[in-house]
């Protein structure tokens, strides 16, 4: 499904997809299995299903709209939209479009000059619930509600859309003959998921209606009900391909934070998780044996089927263990036997974001020092090997491991050099040193920031409320705040690294008291300075459970900048406003936060790495670019790959816009995230799908 420009802003928790069937589709000439880890189900034949049964499937939130192209919309809508709407093309396990036969008979592009032309011709069988045949009404009613041109839709994205010239019917029956105003590369991205006209005709509806159900889709489940705290599907009886295994699903609202017990509860037959239940769920395996080893797993080429983050630290409740209580931590450890680990890479990646705009980031040359210091195998394998996961780290900003096109471009930088990185420092006037007169006389001011020349103090306090939990904004397009699944077992997950330089705090807050002096262990000769003044930059972390895999990479990447003489400032703050106040506000000079990946980067990834522009007002346009780091050449090579039809010739202008952002050094991709997931044993053709894109109507229990 294509990656709303809400989506884009939350940090992800869980993307969940599943099986595909063989479908034809757009060609590549990347053709071959996935790699590794790029999907990992429990594959069966539907006619080994009971054909009934419910599965309660967990979401971070219940969802407040079920329209995908809401500002509001989130994961959770986007699932339920897979099951319940037509998606024109749906994803591979390698990220790549494939047209969906059961909506689809073929679509093509007729012509290129002097305008694209591109013919859809729907499955005649292709009906609404309401009996009404899906139509070009349909597709004129959503072009026209996301084309941008009626402020009354506020519509979260129009990217495509808005070059649409004009929808019309084709030449024969169930045709929809769509010209483009500008050649558009991704058009394959428009109409998934498509609504009926009855939401997108009428701009209150598209707004109000979508929030209490969908009364009428075209999938192999139906709205049946939206409560409080969950959303009820049940079998299409309309559907006309392949009959859906269970009777009904029920998307459940369980915080991240609850899901362990609630799994240990029995609440939940499929769950994303965090890598501390995903240990315990290991640890239960017969022999302990590494999740993805039990009889079902998927491999490319099997029969059968194949999304800003869970992670950290688990509640006592939910660990167990905490009470002393023995029988308690048999009994739990029983329930979570009834449950197998599922794992992949998912399609998103973590970064390290550099603010571009003020202070000493502002220059490149420490950009790329501070990149060229951290060593990103290091901080994959930490995170992504405890969990059996490959553990490269992401040589892509636009593309994952696998995807047509993907090559690692961290060559851009260089590799990890503590020298160079201090010839760059040196270069731009931030030089080793003694403390010296001019020091001395600054010693008790304040910088251009108002923050003491001295060294910071090392406190470990934050601004975390109590009680504040829950995944970072995918929650909820949620507030988006950053989130990294995985967590590295060998680091503590709380409280300040002995001896490290970061000093941790909260934000604004003042240094604890007795901390004076506590400097750690870069002495005054080692920090590099301009003018007296030394590199301190102000690390900004979130403080809920999802952070704490956030803060435990944090802590290793100060440890990497003390090693050139830079200092961190690490600053916790609520997880409920680390992205709303810090990351998209630029207050900030360093912040970790993951992406997702898309199957149309021209398209997707553009407004995050634009230049900011700007505005009348004298403020600065960002778009979704939070690090403010962005050059002409970049958004050349976005705009000219958006118009070229040419797959391959796309791919490559895409490929040299990575190397560029590579360069420019705003952005540190580190790793891909993991995706875990507690699958119920007997439940097939699920489990943790990457890329692709649900069958929904295939899940179902074994016989």
């Amino acid at each position: 499904m294509p990656i709303t420009k809400g989506r884009r802003a939350m940090l992800l928790a869980a993307g969940v997809m599943l099986p595909l069937p063989v479908l034809t589709g757009c060609s590549s000439d990347d053709d071959g299995p996935p790699p590794p880890a790029a999907w990992d189900i429990a594959a069966a034949p539907r006619a080994g299903t009971t054909g009934t049964g419910t599965l309660r499937w967990a979401v971070d939130a219940t969802p407040t709209t079920l329209n995908a192209f809401s500002k509001t919309a989130d994961t959770g809508t986007e699932r339920i939209a897979g099951a319940v709407l037509p998606s024109l093309y749906t994803l591979d396990a390698r990220g790549r479009p494939q047209r969906n036969g059961d909506y689809l008979a073929s679509a093509d592009v007729t012509s290129s000059d002097p305008k694209q032309v591109v013919v859809y011709k729907l499955n005649p069988k292709a009906v609404w619930s309401d009996g009404r045949p899906l139509g070009v009404e349909d597709f004129q009613a959503q072009w026209r509600a996301l084309r941008g041109t009626d402020d009354k839709y506020g519509t979260a994205r129009n990217a495509g859309y808005d070059r649409i010239a004009k929808v019309e019917p084709g030449d024969k029956a169930h045709e929809v003959k769509v010209t483009f105003a500008k050649p558009y590369t991704d058009w394959r991205s428009l109409f998934t998921p498509l609504y009926p006209k009855s939401v997108m005709g009428n701009p209150a509806v598209f707004s109000a209606a979508a929030s209490k159900g969908l009364a009428v889709g075209a999938g192999p489940f139906m709205v049946r009900q939206v409560s409080d705290n969950s959303v009820t599907l049940v079998r299409n009886p309309r559907w006309w391909g392949d009959r859906a295994r269970l009777s009904r699903m029920v998307f459940q609202a369980v915080p991240a934070e609850k899901r362990a017990q609630a799994l240990i509860a029995g609440q939940l037959d499929l769950a994303e998780v965090d890598p501390a239940t995903a240990r315990r769920i290991r640890a239960t395996a017969p022999g302990k044996q590494a999740a993805g080893a039990d009889q079902g797993s998927s491999a490319p080429g099997k029969a059968g089927a194949p999304e800003p983050s869970t992670g950290g630290r688990q509640t006592a409740g939910a660990q167990g263990g905490a009470t002393g209580d023995t029988d308690k931590n048999r009994s739990r450890n029983r329930a979570l036997s009834g449950f197998t680990l599922r794992k992949a890479l998912d399609p998103a990646y973590t970064q390290l974001a550099l603010n571009g705009t003020k202070g000493p980031l502002a220059d490149e040359r420490v950009r790329r020092a501070v990149a060229r210091a951290i060593d990103r195998k290091a901080l994959a394998k930490a995170v992504l090997k405890p969990m059996g996961l490959p553990s490269e780290p992401l040589g892509n900003h636009l593309l994952m491991a696998g995807q047509p096109g993907y090559k690692d471009h961290s060559g851009a930088l260089g590799d990890p050099d503590k020298n160079a990185a201090q010839s760059l420092l040196a270069d731009a006037g931030w030089r080793a040193g003694g403390t010296g007169s001019r020091q001395k006389a600054l010693d008790g001011k304040t910088d251009d920031r108002g923050r003491p020349h001295s060294a910071p103090t090392a406190t470990e306090t934050d601004t975390a409320t109590e009680g504040t939990s829950g995944t970072p904004s995918e929650t909820a397009s949620q507030s988006a705040s950053g989130t990294a699944s995985g967590t590295a077992s060998s680091e503590r997950s709380a409280g300040t690294e002995s001896g490290t330089a970061s000093s941790e705090r909260s934000a604004g807050a003042a240094p604890a008291a007795g901390d004076a002096g506590r400097s750690g262990r870069l002495g005054e000769a080692a920090v590099v300075r301009k003018k007296g003044r030394p590199l301190v930059l102000r690390f900004v972390l979130p403080e809920d459970q999802a952070g704490a895999q956030l803060s435990t990479v944090g802590r290793r990447i100060a440890r990497m900048l003390e090693k050139i003489g830079v200092r961190t400032e690490i600053t916790k703050v609520s997880g409920e406003s680390y992205f709303r106040d810090h990351i998209a506000t630029g207050d900030y000079d360093l912040a970790l936060y993951s992406w997702p990946a898309s199957a149309y980067p021209a398209t997707d990834a553009r407004p995050i790495y634009a230049k900011p522009q700007p505005a009348a007002d004298g403020s600065l346009v960002v778009e979704q670019n939070y690090t403010r780091v962005g050059t002409d050449q970049i958004d050349q090579l976005f705009d000219q790959a958006l118009s070229e039809l040419d797959g391959g010739a796309s791919r490559s202008l895409v490929s040299r816009a990575d190397a560029r952002i590579w360069a420019a050094a705003g952005s540190i991709p580190l790793y891909q995230r993991p995706q875990l997931i507690a699958m119920r044993k007997g439940l097939v053709n699920a489990g943790a799908f990457g890329f692709a894109t649900p069958r929904y109507q295939d899940i179902g229990f074994r016989r």
